[in-house]
């Protein structure tokens, strides 16, 4: 019998209000006290809709809706404990009151045009320039999208 090797489902969520962007300082390693997208990993019998909700929700009490794909990240090396492939939502609030948890130290609105200078985990800048290219001409993206 062939063993696979596969890589591992996460998700991600952008969270906008105003011009700032919702982000998590990070609680453990890999990437212990730098920035990142909320998100995590998909457990076995969910869609990445539902682990989009619950990861958001265990990370910053806030109750999402994703509304629609950025797109698909699955360079095998974005994360140093192994190939990870996350799908990214572009989300909407409608309730919940922000309070770090679970792998969130703590919960920070950036102001987007502020990204630049921010250090970020794994390669969500990328994943955030192209949330902004987005925002200006719509789309979808991925690892190895020509940019």
């Amino acid at each position: 019998m062939k063993k696979y090797r596969n890589p591992i489902p996460t998700v991600d969520a952008i969270i906008q209000k105003s011009s700032f962007l919702l982000l998590i300082k990070r609680q453990n390693d890999p990437y212990k006290d730098t920035f990142a997208l909320p998100g995590g990993f998909v457990d076995e019998g969910e869609t990445v809709e539902e682990a989009l909700v619950r990861e958001v929700f265990e990370e910053t009490s806030l109750e999402i809706h994703p509304i629609e794909i950025l797109g698909v990240y699955s360079a095998p090396t974005r994360d140093p404990r192994g190939h990870m492939m996350t799908v990214v939502f572009i989300t909407i609030t409608y309730g919940g009151e922000l309070s770090a948890g679970d792998d969130a130290k703590e919960l920070h609105w950036i102001p987007l045009d502020n990204i630049n200078n921010i250090d970020l985990a794994f390669d969500h800048k990328l994943i955030i320039k192209d949330y902004i290219n987005w925002r200006n001409s719509g789309g979808t993206f991925w690892s190895t999208k020509a940019r």
